[in-house]
């Protein structure tokens, strides 16, 4: 692309721009006010770029831009294309999560209580959002046992009186408008309190639940009067979770964030009505050399193009990028006004230091938990390379063979990558030219196909050649291995995995030599891991094909041999090879077996050698 002369085309205009990598994928989304002026700035050497505009301005290859009415439509369209192509320099939300909300369904003459995980317009009331689906279950649950709300998708009252009542009914969970027994009025009034106590205000019910109870314990209905006390509980345990936060009924969304520069989290309460309902938290990708306002930018408008509910209030700790243009849309988006505050002390401020406080815990968690699983996969590759002393470690490969008696050999390739298992890579062989329970020829054709194809293709699983090759064994398929390298004239370490005599993961066979490891150390568990994935690889293979009816066995070519004779030739010999090494009076006294059908036994393998 001649820069110059498109940078020229550039519109003064609001719009979108989209910056394309060498392999022509999307790399970088941005909205402008004038397109123009914006991403001339990328190709102008001014001396401030950041050390991320500097890395990216290297790799674009060519630009697209789109054009907007607005920046508010802008901002939006710039949501969108990050979250469908995630650019690699753009700061990115790693979950993508939607929240669950109580829909009322007051358009309908006897509303229910429904799971939404849309917040549509219209006359119905949705309340929430929850965090967990789970919890909000639950919840419904438990307002239709206490307000005995309805559970059924009958069209009422059109369908009045057409069929029985539920077992809800006759349990005394519904009043059964279904029949007549309850009437719109009366059924409203319970409508009325279950959305009352959905919005918080939870004193009005406990009262009626106590007095409830109290009246059953007096008739002596004990069994009545249990039911009210574990409703009771249960509401108790609802509004000790939701933590009375402030007394101005608010609805608001309390952000913080953070991080070290390439990651970071993110931590969000939610408080609807005064009440805390929930809280989440949000791992980011971070691009290189973006700033706390730009992150926390992104994380906003990425948060909020995905989640129907916008509250009226969003605390942040710092001033963002965009504030105003992101309120703007946001107050688009709610249908009114929508705040983003900076609160420097009060109420409002604690609640923000204690989101903050909580975001720095996730994110020290976080940062424990990568540092271990660091140890675990590049800390324990490179303990393998100075060991074998292999400097550059970075992919291995790990072979093995399974077959049943000799019958129908598969063998697989794993691919671990620092560390890490690369499941793309990974490949399975069906082994054509052996027979019988030969692991060396196996492995020798495997390894065969797998450098043949190496050597000749580009762009696939097979190009990039290992830098270390484990085989399941010992010196046996480790020669095999050198020897296959010998013929393609390249020089790949093998390494052997030898088990003991209880199967487990003992020695390395390198250079001739077996080499003890530390089974408290860090590569004998990676070497352990590989060589039980080799097998556990090979070994689901090996049973699709089996229980999927796809393994043609070499009997299957033998005139006169069906299933019922296969299966009986299988469970008489242990390989190919002694069934091959039989005679025709051994074959016919097999069961099932008769002269005719072991004399084409014979001639079939016995032909095949000639």
């Amino acid at each position: 692309m001649d820069f110059k002369e498109e940078l020229a085309k550039l519109p003064e205009s609001p719009g979108v721009y989209m910056m394309y990598g060498e392999n022509d994928e999307v790399i970088y989304v941005g909205k402008a006010v004038k397109l123009r002026n914006r991403v001339r700035q990328y190709f102008q050497s001014g001396g401030n770029e950041s050390a991320k505009i500097l890395s990216m301005v290297k790799k674009i290859r060519r630009f697209e831009t789109i054009l907007t009415d607005s920046e508010s439509e802008a901002l939006v369209l710039e949501c969108n294309l990050i979250k469908e192509y995630r650019p690699y320099y753009n700061t990115m939300l790693k979950d993508d999560k939607s929240y669950p909300y109580v829909k009322v369904t007051v358009h309908e003459d006897f509303p229910r209580a429904l799971f939404s995980r849309d917040k549509k317009h219209g006359k119905d009331r949705y309340f929430g959002p929850y965090t967990s689906a789970g919890a909000i279950k639950d919840v419904i649950k438990l307002i239709n046992q206490i307000f005995g709300l309805r559970t059924c998708s009958r069209r009422l009252p059109q369908d009045t009186g057409k069929e029985r009542p539920c077992l809800n009914y006759y349990i005394g969970r519904c009043p059964a408008p279904c029949q007549g027994y309850i009437t719109e009025e009366d059924y409203a009034e319970h409508v009325e309190k279950a959305m009352a106590f959905l919005a918080g205000r939870y004193g009005q019910v406990l009262d009626d639940l106590r007095a409830k109870m109290s009246a059953a314990a007096e008739k002596l209905e004990f069994e009545e009067a249990a039911r009210y006390r574990e409703l009771i509980r249960e509401v108790q345990e609802m509004e000790m979770r939701q933590k009375l936060l402030s007394e101005d009924q608010e609805n608001r969304d309390i952000i913080a964030y953070a991080g070290d520069g390439r990651e970071g989290v993110v931590q969000v309460f939610f408080i609807r009505e005064g009440k805390m309902i929930g809280r989440d938290h949000f791992r980011l990708t971070i691009a290189d050399g973006d700033s706390r306002s730009r992150i926390l930018s992104d994380f906003v408008k990425q948060f909020y193009a995905g989640t129907p509910f916008v509250p009226r209030e969003i605390l942040l700790p710092l001033e963002i990028e965009d504030a105003e243009c992101i309120a703007a849309w946001l107050s688009e988006k709610k249908g009114q006004k929508v705040y983003l505050i900076t609160p420097k002390k009060g109420e409002k401020r604690g609640l923000l230091d204690l989101a903050e406080e909580n975001a720095r815990a996730l994110f020290t968690q976080d940062q424990e938990r990568v540092k271990r699983e660091e140890i675990r996969t590049v800390g324990a590759q490179r303990e393998l390379a100075e060991l074998l002393d292999l400097p550059g470690l970075h992919r291995i490969e790990a072979y093995d063979i399974s077959n049943i008696s000799g019958y129908d050999s598969v063998g697989s390739m794993v691919v671990y990558e620092d560390g890490k298992p690369k499941k793309n890579d990974y490949r399975k062989f069906r082994i054509r030219g052996v027979t019988g329970a030969n692991d060396y020829d196996s492995l020798r054709e495997v390894l065969t196909r797998r450098l043949t194809h190496g050597l000749s293709e580009s762009g696939t699983g097979f190009a990039r050649l290992p830098d270390l090759i484990f085989m399941d064994g010992g010196l046996g398929q480790v020669g095999v291995a050198l020897e296959v390298l010998d013929e393609f004239h390249l020089a790949i370490p093998v390494c052997g995995m030898v088990k003991d005599d209880r199967h487990r993961t003992s020695d390395l066979i390198f250079e001739g030599e077996a080499i003890r490891l530390d089974h408290h150390s860090q590569a004998f568990r990676l070497v352990e891991r590989i060589q039980d994935e080799a097998h556990r690889f090979a070994i689901t293979y090996h049973r699709d094909l089996r229980s999927k009816g796809q393994t043609h066995s070499l009997l299957d070519d033998i005139p006169g041999i069906g299933p019922a004779r296969r299966k009986a030739l299988m469970g008489a010999f242990s390989s190919l090879e002694e069934m091959k090494n039989a005679s025709t009076e051994e074959l016919a006294a097999i069961p099932g077996m008769n002269s005719a059908a072991a004399a084409s036994v014979r001639r079939f393998f016995h032909s095949e050698e000639s």
